[in-house]
């Protein structure tokens, strides 16, 4: 199977390979080599060292992986195989010793010289059978495109990311908004989008990968879709809305814009899918649905929903699986996954992701109100006979702060670290049963069975202050992560003077999951103490459902 190399910073690589040199002239050999000159042994010293070299590039297998890792001589190599990112304290990989991955995993690997971390590297997994899928789609969202300049070489990396995991995928939605347009006449913009990806799909060598598009709200108008892409990318009648057939799966593009308002779209879109679920044959085949908004009370609570009879429509179709975009809400948490009468999915966004508002994140000037992240995403999906999986995939996942010297920006720029790492497990949709009925009773992923189990503090003491470069008064408070089945998604913290109640600070911040690897400690900058007052620090760590860990504290003088 033809693979994509993992992208992996070209500085990383030229330090890595046997015998290359970097930048500044040092020779650096892979372990076990022969040793360095005593120069080049000074040399090395005096810096930190590459990241390690994995030995299989991420991406999918059908079979279990054998995974070595290479560092500078001289080096040990830390690892982590749940996102985290690896310090001292993580696994010892012992040269010679393949890690064996069985399941979808991040892998993330440090080296360490001395007191000295290098950069990480990462990679993501997923671990197949070779049983072979019907169809395999690459689902994406909100693009939003609107010049070459920072997107040729964006959307390089995202198409080399996407190799990695389908060579040659059957098709590539593109569930809306492709472009900016917000009534300022951008649809010409639509030509930009057609001519990156059709140059990707041409240099990845995806001749065969249909592109199907639906209407979102920042696409212009329907005459701006059809007069930029080929017809058979976007193959409405009229209405933006239209059906196809993907590696002989059903998929029904709906248009969001006019759903609720166009009855001929209803009855379009009712009429067909009680004609397929009416054949003996495909009862329990999964039918794929797209289109930008989201349908209300289903994926990620129902926020930014719209189209209440879009839920109406397809309450009475279990087969349905709904991929929907617009809201940018990411792909980590887990509502982004939902069923009751039909699955729906949420696809993230590949131009920047939100989390739900009412949160503060840590940023290189403090704790500021943000709901935004540059980060990329997309789901993979592969339709079986008997299932649906639904992969999530970071196309890049870094830290950064959205806004860079106080102007916003996603823009972004490749190599990422984090391509190709997964935002979380795989979801799989099974069809059971021989009624609606029991097809819906047979639903995982449904209100009533969702998780219950509370994040939990593995340190002792999980809280510590940080100081001043010379001591002093406290400038932040340490929280170190707290562990959950799912992911963490904030802290409640509070501080407070202990004697009056008052208090000094009161947040929800935003545990960093969207970030690859997640931090494995936050620093919140706490405002200015008094000398002598003595204050108390009570957190809480909180997952997306709701569920609160037992609360950590600490007291501290000011």
């Amino acid at each position: 199977m033809r693979r994509t190399p993992f992208v992996i910073a070209a500085a990383s690589l030229a330090l890595l390979l046997p015998g290359s040199a970097h930048a500044d002239g040092v020779p650096v050999r892979a372990a076990g080599d022969r040793a360095p000159a005593d120069g080049a042994h000074a040399a090395l010293a005096g810096r930190a060292p590459a990241a390690p070299v994995l030995s299989r590039a991420g991406g999918r297998y059908e079979r279990p992986v054998s995974l070595t890792l290479r560092a500078e001589r001289g080096t040990t190599i830390r690892y982590t195989l749940d996102g985290t990112t690896p310090t001292r304290d993580s696994r010892l990989y012992v040269p010679g010793r393949p890690l064996r991955i069985t399941k979808d995993t991040n892998v993330s690997a440090v080296a360490f010289r001395g007191g000295r971390a290098g950069a990480p590297v990462h990679a993501g997994y997923l671990i197949r059978t070779a049983e072979k899928p019907l169809a395999r789609l690459v689902v994406m969202s909100d693009v939003h495109i609107g010049d070459h300049k920072n997107n040729d070489k964006k959307y390089e990396s995202f198409f080399d990311t996407l190799a990695s995991v389908f060579p040659e995928p059957d098709a590539i939605l593109s569930n809306g908004d492709m472009i900016n347009d917000n009534g300022d006449g951008r649809g010409g913009d639509h030509r930009i989008v057609s001519e990156i990806f059709r140059a990707n799909l041409q240099r990845k060598g995806m001749d065969d990968t249909q592109v199907l598009l639906s209407n979102g709200n920042h696409d212009a108008s329907l005459a701006d879709i059809r007069a930029h892409y080929p017809r058979a990318w976007f193959p409405d009648s009229g209405g933006g809305y239209y059906e196809s057939t993907v590696g002989g799966v059903r998929l029904f593009t709906v248009n969001t814009e006019t759903y609720n308002s166009d009855p001929a779209q209803r009855a379009w879109l009712k009429k067909r899918l009680a004609e397929l679920t009416a054949e003996p044959a495909h009862a329990r085949t999964p039918i794929l649905v797209q289109g930008h908004r989201p349908a209300p009370g289903t994926a990620m609570d129902g926020q930014q929903a719209s189209n209440p009879r879009l839920t109406e429509d397809l309450s009475a179709f279990p087969q349905v699986i709904y991929f929907s975009g617009h809201s940018h809400l990411n792909i980590n948490d887990e509502r982004s996954v939902h069923q009751r009468d039909f699955t729906a999915v949420n696809d993230g966004s590949m131009s920047y992701v939100e989390m739900d508002h009412g949160y503060q994140a840590v940023t290189e000037t403090g704790l500021a109100d943000r709901f935004e992240a540059p980060t990329a995403q997309a789901l993979f999906v592969e339709v079986y006979r008997d299932r649906t999986q639904i992969a999530r995939v970071n196309m890049a996942a870094d830290k950064h702060d959205i806004y860079t010297d106080g102007t916003w920006s996603a823009n972004w720029q490749p190599p990422y670290a984090s391509a190709g790492t997964l935002s979380g497990p795989t979801w799989t949709v099974r069809l059971k049963g021989d009624s609606p009925q029991e097809i819906k009773d047979g639903f995982s992923y449904t209100d009533a069975r969702r998780n219950t189990t509370a994040p939990r503090f593995t340190d002792r003491r999980p809280l510590t202050l940080v100081k001043g470069d010379k001591g002093g008064r406290a400038r932040a408070l340490r929280i170190d992560q707290a562990r959950d089945d799912q992911m963490v998604h904030h802290y409640r913290v509070d501080v407070e003077d202990r004697a009056t109640g008052a208090k000094l600070l009161s947040s929800k911040v935003l545990a960093e999951y969207y970030f690859m690897p997640r931090p494995n400690s936050l620093d919140i900058p706490l405002p200015a103490t008094k000398h002598g007052t003595r204050y108390v620090a009570r957190v809480r760590a909180v997952d997306a459902q709701g569920n609160a860990s037992r609360e950590a504290s600490l007291t501290f003088a000011g």
